[in-house]
C-alpha cells in the first residue's frame, strides 16, 4: 500500500453518533464506497479494509483505541503497511471550522486535539495530511471536551450525511489529485 486513511473517534456505542466520531463516520463511508467493511486487525489495533481509489489500493482504518490513544494504532498500521508518515491521511473533527465545512492541510499543530497530539508523537512528525471536518465551536460557555462528546443536534443531523459525503469526496480528491489540487477544489468559494 502506498497510502493509509485513518478516521478518528472513540470505540463503543455510547460514542457512535458524537461529534468526536465524525472521522470514523467518514472512514466507514469510504469503506462502503469500496464495497468493504472495516474488520478488526489485532496486529495494528485497528479496524481496517483495503479499497481501491483512483486505481490504487488504499487501507482505510479506524483505531480500536480511545481518541487520545490513537497514535499507537496509527503508527502500528503505518509500519505494518510500510507507509511513511507523509503518506498517512487522518480524518478528524475540528472545532475551529464551522459545521459542514471540510478543510485539508499537511502538518501543523494539534490545536488542542489530543488524538492528533498522540498521532504526531507516535509518528515522530506532524507532517501527515489532515482532513479537517468542521463541527463548529460549542455554544455559550460549554466546555469543548463536553461538546465533542455530545451527539449532533437535530439541525446538524439533517446535514450530517452530506458532510460525511463531502469529507469522503475530499479524501478521494487528495488520493487522486494530490493535496494541492484537492485544496484548490475544496477551499475555493462556491
Amino acid at each position: 500500500m502506498s497510502r493509509i486513511v485513518v478516521g478518528l473517534g472513540n470505540p463503543g456505542e455510547e460514542y457512535a453518533g458524537t461529534r468526536h466520531n465524525v472521522g470514523q463516520m467518514v472512514a466507514d463511508e469510504l469503506a462502503r464506497r469500496g464495497g468493504a467493511a472495516l474488520k478488526p486487525q489485532s496486529k495494528t489495533r485497528t479496524r481496517n479494509a483495503t479499497v481501491r481509489v483512483g486505481g490504487s489500493g488504499v487501507v482505510v482504518a479506524v483505531p480500536m483505541s480511545y481518541m487520545n490513544l490513537s497514535g499507537g494504532p496509527v503508527s502500528s498500521l503505518a509500519k505494518y503497511q510500510s507507509v511513511a508518515p507523509e503518506d498517512v491521511i487522518v480524518i478528524h473533527d475540528e472545532l475551529d471550522i464551522p459545521f459542514g465545512t471540510v478543510r485539508l492541510k499537511r502538518g501543523g499543530g494539534s490545536g488542542g486535539h489530543n488524538g492528533l497530539k498522540d498521532i504526531t508523537k507516535a509518528l515522530g512528525t506532524p507532517d501527515y495530511v489532515r482532513v479537517r471536518v468542521g463541527i463548529g465551536r460549542p455554544p455559550g460557555s460549554m466546555d469543548a471536551a463536553t461538546y465533542v462528546l455530545k451527539p449532533f443536534s437535530s439541525v446538524e443531523r439533517k446535514e450530517l450525511d452530506l458532510l460525511i459525503v463531502d469529507a469522503a469526496d475530499a479524501v478521494e480528491s487528495v488520493l487522486e489529485l494530490g493535496l494541492e489540487a484537492a485544496q484548490q477544489r475544496w477551499h475555493s468559494p462556491s
